[in-house]
């Protein structure tokens, strides 16, 4: 009779304790599916405008410039944004603008007459540029209308920097010193280039 109650008490604990482990299973589990999150991404890419290239890039310039935005106030203390551009600067030529009448052919040499160098594009490097402070912002949407406008003024002054380093005379000498050979190599004449 002993041996039938501790057989008893024994397959009782073994039950109780498949049981007490069956719950907690059960309990992480569905801790587990009800914590768990689901990250879903819908987009749907449509094309906006559809654009012929015909530039041919000669330089870029590598820009970086500190830009500091202050705005003053009588009474509350002076909004500042300091914020470390990082940029690129493209000259190129608009091939597309080339005429027939543009190139003129003797009996050894092409003369071509070019579009004046361009700008082809001003871009900030937004994984490389920082604000680095945002000071006397009272509100986020004041903050906010700072750092668009820095980023604006920074863009302005990367190619201000630029034009003042010559970028497009640049472009007009790189224009001579890899076009030129090109049109050599394609023409087997002698290129002579002019610019409008």
């Amino acid at each position: 009779m002993l041996n039938t109650s501790r057989s008893r008490i024994s397959l009782t604990l073994v039950f109780a304790l498949v049981i007490t482990g069956f719950l907690v299973f059960l309990f992480f589990y569905i801790k587990n599916e009800f914590t768990k999150t689901h990250t879903e991404v819908t987009e749907d890419v449509m094309v906006s405008k559809i654009v012929s290239m015909g530039k041919l890039e000669l330089v870029k310039y590598a820009m970086k410039d500190v830009v500091e935005k202050k705005e003053l106030h009588l009474v509350l203390p002076d909004s500042r944004v300091l914020f470390v551009a990082v940029g690129e600067v493209t000259a190129c030529i608009d091939l597309t603008k080339v005429k027939k009448s543009d190139i003129t052919q003797t009996k050894d040499s092409i003369l071509v007459t070019l579009p004046k160098p361009e700008i082809c594009y001003v871009k900030l490097d937004h994984q490389k540029s920082r604000v680095y402070d945002v000071s006397g912002v009272w509100f986020a949407d004041k903050s906010k209308t700072m750092v668009e406008d820095v980023y604006k003024l920074a863009e302005k002054k990367i190619l201000a920097g630029a034009t003042e380093m010559k970028i497009l005379d640049k472009a007009r000498e790189n224009a001579s010193l890899i076009f030129k050979p090109f049109l050599e190599n394609v023409s087997a004449k002698k290129i002579i280039l002019f610019f409008k």
